[in-house]
């Protein structure tokens, strides 16, 4: 949700405002003393209101703009009869707002509050004025300095009225806009106070707890509102703050009853869809953002979206047919060519996704790159990091390095800290061990203030076999703080690959006590759950998996790891492969996905369906020994002995090119058996 959203309301005044503070207020003028006043003349001063209210009908009646300045004469006028009247001021003030004069409004409302601070309307004036002029000015010190004062002026309307809840509401979001979420906090709960029954005071206070992450205080807030008296809009709230808690099915139910309560509230099927698409139930997600499309042809996010499914569901003809239509609809979007490059990437037409995307950065190309701003600078990021990842999929791994190497030119450290990553995982994956390093060590000296960097290369160098000072490197980081977490993250990684497993469970421990985010847990028990496995812990891997799982359904990874963990046990097989096959419907092109499925199946007996999935998965992943065996198995079941040895020994040649880190000696062990097996069985058969 944009900053801005916060102001619901906005009055209408037309054109930028100009702040009066630009240039010297005029100089007051010397009070006249009793001998110098002139007594008012009311009558003077009513007839030419009387015209000036003429004037000020007939230009919002008929548009008549040249009055307008007729309109101010006779203000003026009737000030000049009366000047201690603050309401023929205060009327030339709103005159001044409405017709564009922004300048002298704030003037003459600034004189009115200088006579008379507690003049109501005229802070009123002065408010709205300064949020008409949030919603004209680009973020930035200008809009920083209106905001103050507007919060100024609300501070003292709530203090002269302090119980409208608009006001109080409108000044929580003024609040929020400022970052002062704590005030923010007590102004919203005052509004609900003061009108309990309030739809936008509820549901404004549950998105700012949401926002803060306190999605069980949002629950409880939106929660307190009986059922009978519950909105459509306060069930769409209640169905965000569930997806936020990752309870979908919860979530389904009260954007259920949001559509129940107004059929056509497109955002709430919106919301209704994606909480579908989250639990997994894609045909249904589907059927929702068919009913958005047929209600709203014209709405090209909705195309992306049914898009996304059918790109989920492995249909990438139908996928692109639906994002070429909403290519038509948005001409300058760049998340529709985005879109379709991944799906030519994922098709394996990579000529024609690495076009699309060297086209995205050709049209936004400048020739001056400092000129950039940090918004074009971090979508330059995203292009250069799918074309690079489009190459290192092609096997072009020199082409992908030198498409990383542009986004660390792009300057900043985000950047920079993104691009030797991925030079990083580029030379890892091709198993170019010594120029990972190198990366690693080129970055931490590049970024010398980038603690992640530093964990990246004493993790390399850890992988390296020199343990204990890379180690003593990432302890050296820990400060005895909440950022600690990721430290601890990295030490129970790196503890875990180098089986020294009381240690990095250790590590794991105190993680989990710095986590306050779900996420942040959930990684701890999947970390967890993988170190159980790694020393063949399989019960306790399964708790901790499961209880991943648990917390967030859609969880790929951990669905994965546990399927497959039990297909290789040639356990529970059925709840093994709907693991792995939900897994797969959340990353359809996942190599190690396609493989642990290819498994399940051989451990089902359906080796047509493995030999499928187990041939996809070398496609994608060819350098990984583990797919080379399970295939070698497989070929072998089927009675196709030569190709199961050539496979086990492309399994060999890899793990022989594999750090030490991700080798398991037995598995080396066990695979060599079966080969020497099958070349003495090949031998016998080429003799007879």
């Amino acid at each position: 949700m944009k900053k801005l959203l916060w102001l619901c309301t906005l009055v209408a005044f037309g054109g930028p405002i100009v702040l009066a503070q630009d240039k010297p207020a005029k100089a007051a003028e010397p009070a006249p003393t009793p001998a110098t006043r002139k007594a008012p003349d009311r009558a003077a001063a009513y007839y030419h209101f009387a015209l000036a209210h003429m004037y000020e009908e007939q230009v919002a009646s008929y548009g008549r703009s040249e009055l307008a300045n007729k309109a101010i004469e006779e203000y003026r006028l009737a000030i000049d009869a009366d000047p201690t009247s603050e309401y023929l001021t205060s009327g030339l003030a709103e005159l001044y707002a409405r017709t564009g004069r922004i300048r002298d409004a704030v003037v003459e409302a600034q004189d009115i509050l200088k006579r008379d601070p507690n003049n109501l309307e005229a802070r009123r004036l002065l408010g709205r004025i300064y949020l008409r002029s949030l919603g004209d000015m680009q973020s930035g010190n200008g809009s920083q300095s209106v905001l103050k004062l507007a919060i100024e002026q609300y501070e003292q309307i709530i203090k002269l009225q302090p119980d409208s809840m608009d006001d109080h509401l409108l000044l929580g979001r003024l609040y929020r806009l400022n970052n002062d979420l704590q005030k923010a906090e007590g102004e919203f709960k005052t509004a609900i106070r003061l009108q309990p029954g309030s739809e936008e005071a509820v549901t404004t206070l549950a998105y700012l707890y949401n926002e803060l992450g306190d999605t069980t205080r949002a629950t409880q807030v939106l929660a307190a509102v009986p059922d009978a008296a519950k909105s459509a809009k306060l069930y769409s709230a209640l169905g965000f703050t569930y997806e936020q808690q990752k309870q979908y099915k919860n979530a389904i139910d009260a954007y259920k009853h949001a559509i129940e309560l107004d059929r056509d509230n497109l955002d709430a099927i919106r919301g209704l869809a994606q909480n579908l698409l989250n639990d997994g139930q894609t045909d249904a997600a589907l059927e929702q953002y068919k009913v958005i499309a047929d209600a709203n042809p014209e709405d090209a996010q909705t195309y992306v979206r049914i898009a996304e499914i059918y790109r989920k569901q492995g249909k990438y003809d139908t996928a692109l047919e639906n994002l070429k239509k909403a290519e038509t609809m948005v001409q300058d979007s760049i998340e529709v060519p985005y879109n379709i490059s991944a799906i030519y990437q994922a098709q394996g037409r990579f000529d024609e996704a690495a076009q699309v995307m060297k086209d995205l950065l050709k049209k936004s190309e400048k020739a001056d790159p400092s000129t950039y701003t940090q918004a074009e600078k971090g979508n330059r990021t995203v292009f250069l990091e799918r074309l690079g990842t489009v190459y290192r999929d092609q096997g072009n791994n020199q082409a992908a390095i030198d498409v990383f190497k542009q986004m660390i030119a792009l300057g900043g450290e985000d950047n920079a800290e993104r691009g030797y990553q991925q030079i990083i995982d580029t030379w890892r994956e091709a198993k170019e061990w010594q120029k990972a390093t190198d990366a690693a060590k080129e970055a931490s000296q590049k970024l010398p203030n980038s603690r992640d960097m530093k964990m990246v290369l004493a993790a390399q160098e850890a992988d390296m076999g020199n343990p204990d000072p890379a180690l003593k490197s990432v302890q050296s980081l820990l400060k005895g703080s909440a950022d600690d977490r990721i430290v601890y993250i990295t030490l129970a990684q790196m503890n875990t690959r180098l089986k020294r497993y009381p240690e990095a469970e250790q590590a794991l421990d105190k993680a989990e006590q710095l986590a306050t985010k779900q996420d942040d847990k959930e990684y701890v028990w999947f970390l967890r759950g993988s170190t159980y496995e790694r020393q063949k812990r399989y019960a306790e891997a399964e708790v901790q998996f499961k209880k991943v799982i648990a917390s967030d359904p859609q969880h790929a990874m951990a669905l994965n790891y546990l399927g497959y963990m039990l297909a290789d046990q040639n356990m529970k097989l059925d709840e093994a492969f709907s693991y792995i096959k939900r897994a797969l419907d959340i990353d359809p092109t996942n190599g190690a996905y396609l493989d642990s499925i290819g498994w399940a199946y051989f451990r089902l007996g359906k080796f047509e369906m493995a030999e499928e999935s187990l041939v996809k998965a070398a496609q994608k992943i060819n350098t990984d020994p583990t797919v080379h065996d399970h295939l070698g198995d497989l070929y072998q079941k089927t009675g196709r002995l030569k190709q199961a040895a050539q496979n086990w020994e492309r399994a060999l040649v890899e793990w022989n090119r594999t750090i030490a880190a991700e080798v398991d000696q037995t598995d080396i062990a066990r695979v060599q058996k079966k080969l020497d097996s099958a070349k003495v069985k090949l031998a016998r058969e080429e003799k007879q």
